[in-house]
């Protein structure tokens, strides 16, 4: 697998990217999840390279791409995805996201649906169904206890929670102690925002869609919800990766890229 690194200036940061496989092949964009970085994706690289044009950012507030100078949002992120694709002159991209890498990609459908051909998820929550208030609560309330506990702790924690695999715990623990405290809780605060009781009514995704996540995957409701959100979009495909967490792409890479891979020769070739 050869990675090549890349940088793109935004007025706030200077956002980290790299890219694999040939740029005349189409392009999948992968958006990595809270605390992860872009290496959480280097099983799915080394297996698409070969067929498509394949990009991996270390998104705002994450990783290289740090310190970032304003609040972090998700429509922001959203935006920075836009920006790389202008750069890099790519008209469609078939966007892939795990966890809140999943809601970027969403929120990029939302404002920019002629920029989207094709979406897959892995472990994430729809953005346009409501949610009962009660979970909104318990989400918001998240935010002052995350706030008190020590961090060090907490990063262990979260690092025992996302994986089944020793090896992808250690690469979270690295990943989320790479952040500060701060610049964690206001990309956690980001996250709750995203969810509320309303939804956005009417909105779905009109593109062929993979929706994924791990068969053990207990981070709050996205297993449970998963198959009222398939039934909800038009062009879905809903796999369940066995032997996986919520890192699935992690846990069970061969799995999730047989299925990946057999995705998109169906939808992009």
């Amino acid at each position: 697998m050869e990675m090549t690194a890349h940088t793109l200036t935004l007025p706030d940061y200077t956002l980290h990217y790299w890219t694999a496989g040939s740029p005349d092949r189409p392009t999948v964009l992968f958006t990595h999840g809270a605390s992860a970085d872009h290496a959480m994706f280097d099983e799915q690289v080394r297996a698409l390279a070969a067929d498509y044009h394949v990009i991996t950012w270390d998104v705002r507030g994450h990783g290289s791409s740090r310190p970032v100078t304003r609040p972090f949002t998700l429509r922001d992120c959203a935006a920075d995805i836009i920006a790389l694709l202008d750069a890099l002159k790519i008209e469609r991209a078939v966007l892939a996201g795990q966890s809140m890498g999943g809601m970027i990609c969403q929120y990029v459908y939302l404002d920019h649906p002629q920029r989207v051909q094709a979406m897959i998820i892995i472990g994430s929550i729809s953005i346009a169904l409501p949610y009962r208030w009660w979970e909104v609560l318990a989400l918001k309330m998240t935010m002052p206890m995350f706030e008190m506990w020590p961090y060090q702790h907490f990063a262990r924690m979260v690092a025992r929670q996302v994986s089944t695999r020793p090896a992808v715990q250690d690469y979270m623990l690295r990943t989320t102690t790479v952040m500060s405290h701060k610049e964690f809780l206001q990309v956690w605060k980001a996250v709750t925002l995203a969810v509320d009781s309303k939804g956005l009514p009417g909105h779905q995704i009109r593109v062929p869609l993979l929706m994924t996540h791990g068969e053990h995957d207990d981070y709050g409701t996205i297993r449970r919800d998963a198959k009222k959100w398939a039934a909800y979009e038009p062009d879905v495909e809903y796999v369940v990766i066995p032997d996986a967490g919520h890192n699935a792409n992690q846990d069970n890479p061969a799995f999730m890229n047989a299925v990946i891979g057999k995705f998109l020769r169906r939808v992009v070739g």
